[in-house]
């Protein structure tokens, strides 16, 4: 018959064995790079552990930043801008919205997606202000991971409650 093989079975797989182990034997093969898959899982289970850390009561989520990340506020309004690094946006954002809440935020993550390098992350904060408000909100981040660590961030949230917790709300003093 055209296009059949007439090797019988034994001759089959001694040729099957000899192409594999010619594969392996190419540069390169023994040391096969991660695959995205594999990225995509490593740096979605970072984030899902710092956010569960965090959901705990963990004070340490932003221990994921790389030093020199940019993190940008999306939108419109005072609040809204890009920081250069995980300092500045320590001291420019959380610390300010921090010194404002005598419950700290406390997310519950909706939904969590991964592709290659970029984590999205959905999820619902609530925190209580110094005067004794509840502050909600949802927020929507998306990071760029490398090596471990978010390079980039982009976040998107009601800037209107945000900005009202940080203009209405008296600061605790420091401690």
């Amino acid at each position: 018959m055209i296009g059949q093989s007439r090797m019988r079975k034994p001759e089959m797989t001694r040729a099957l064995l000899s192409a594999a182990l010619m594969v392996m034997a190419l540069p390169g093969a023994a040391t096969a790079q991660p695959t995205a898959q594999t990225t995509h899982d490593s740096n979605k289970a970072t984030v899902r552990r710092a956010f569960d850390a965090w959901a705990a009561g963990g004070t340490d989520f932003f221990d994921i930043l790389a030093d020199d990340v940019v993190w940008t506020i999306q939108g419109s309004g005072p609040n809204a801008k890009t920081y250069r690094s995980k300092a500045e946006l320590v001291e420019k954002a959380l610390a300010p919205f921090g010194a404002r809440v005598s419950v700290p935020l406390k997310p519950t993550v909706r939904s969590m997606y991964a592709d290659g390098d970029e984590v999205i992350t959905v999820f619902d904060g609530v925190a209580q202000t110094n005067d004794g408000k509840p502050y909600r909100n949802t927020y929507a981040w998306f990071f760029t991971m490398r090596d471990g660590k978010v390079v980039t961030a982009r976040a998107f949230l009601d800037l209107p409650a945000y900005d009202a917790v940080l203009r209405n709300v008296r600061p605790a003093a420091r401690r």
